[in-house]
């Protein structure tokens, strides 16, 4: 197997774009939700809003653009093309990180902050806190190759992410994710690969056991508050996904409302807002995201990794340095205590003011800073 890393530019064809506008120009509505809010899903008023915006407004050409500046790669691991950003600082002892989003994210998350990490001196930073930046798709996800067989789990991502560090020539490195990216980075860290110097998680696979429950914190007494209503409430996109992705995918595949839809409520459920997903992110910077799910046609793909490996969203040993950052709108916080039960050796614990599932794409400012405080510990 070829080790070649090759230049990537995105060209989508504008038949391609074309077809999209008139899909969204015939999307064939289900009546109004019963209720007047987002309890039974996205409101039809809200999905009109966006779908409208999307078809008139938004600009892909924009965000094709801005990808094709930082400098995207392929290579071919196990099989599979992956698809990333590698963005090197101009500081030479800068130190290489690689990033993993989850769903329904992309490397889009990371827009706001790769300036800052790379270039830390440009944006309020000192030169010792620079990073050489490294952020894959997950296979099936974005510009990656899908998979077409079983067998690219959680285990299987995280070796492929050692192999693609170590054929960028990064001898020392440090790892970062959330969601997936937080299950792909602990992974790495259950490894242990001699390289790898730290990672750092914005939702830590900590959970609390039924030893726990008699003496809550009020933080801690939140946290369970909220992985209840998940569970009761918030879950089902993940029962779906990881059981029978096959089927939800024919409609993600084919409509673009339905897929934008289905990501859309997520960014309602997850960031930190006042009542609308708008008021964490924008409608172009979430088009920006459902685009790379809807061009490469990515709804079966995306959700069979939770067939593969929902069961890897559970407490794992770590003894390698590790960072957290708590985010308040976060789906699973965990207590300190709870994290220092299953990670040996914390560099960094933070709680956050605000923020939510996003963190990099909500709070760019908080998130780098918090990056550099982690792993300043190791350099």
């Amino acid at each position: 197997m070829s080790d070649t890393v090759t230049p990537f530019t995105l060209a989508v064809p504008q038949a391609q774009l074309d077809d999209l506008a008139a899909r969204l120009a015939a999307t064939r509505w289900p009546e109004k939700e019963t209720v007047a809010d987002w309890t039974q899903g996205s409101p039809l008023a809200k999905v009109q809003a966006l779908v409208e915006h999307w078809r008139t407004r938004y600009d892909w050409r924009a965000c094709e653009a801005r990808l094709n500046a930082l400098g995207q790669f392929k290579t071919n691991i196990d099989g599979l093309d992956i698809h990333f950003l590698h963005v090197r600082s101009k500081h030479p002892d800068a130190l290489p990180l690689i990033v993993t989003h989850g769903w329904p994210g992309s490397v889009i998350e990371f827009m706001k902050v790769i300036g800052p990490l790379t270039d830390p001196t440009a944006h309020g930073g000192k030169a010792e806190d620079a990073f050489h930046v490294v952020m894959p798709s997950l296979p099936g996800f974005g510009f990656s190759g899908k998979p077409t067989q079983t067998g690219w789990g959680v285990p299987h991502i995280a070796m492929s992410w050692i192999k693609l560090m170590e054929r960028l020539g990064y001898t020392r490195w440090v790892a970062q994710g959330g969601d997936w990216g937080a299950a792909v980075t602990t992974a790495i860290g259950v490894i242990k690969p001699p390289a790898c110097a730290a990672i750092h998680v914005n939702m830590p696979l900590i959970f609390p056991g039924p030893e726990d429950m008699a003496d809550l914190t009020p933080m801690e007494a939140s946290a369970v508050a909220g992985l209840q209503h998940y569970q009761e409430w918030d879950s089902g996109y993940s029962k779906q996904q990881g059981t029978r992705p096959q089927t939800l995918g024919y409609a993600l595949v084919d409509s673009p409302a339905g897929q934008a839809a289905w990501i859309y409520e997520k960014m309602w459920a997850w960031t930190d807002n006042q009542g609308n997903p708008e008021d964490a992110l924008t409608m172009d910077e979430m088009l920006d995201n459902i685009m790379l799910y809807w061009l490469p046609a990515t709804g079966a793909s995306s959700g069979r990794l939770y067939w593969e490996s929902f069961g890897s969203f559970g407490s794992q040993q770590l003894d390698l340095p590790v960072g957290v950052s708590i985010y308040p709108k976060e789906i699973f916080r965990s207590s300190r205590r709870w994290g220092e039960r299953h990670m040996s050796n914390i560099i960094h614990w933070n709680e956050m003011p605000k923020g939510g599932h996003f963190a990099a794409w909500e709070q760019p400012a908080l998130y780098v800073g918090e990056i550099r405080d982690c792993f300043r510990q190791v350099r």
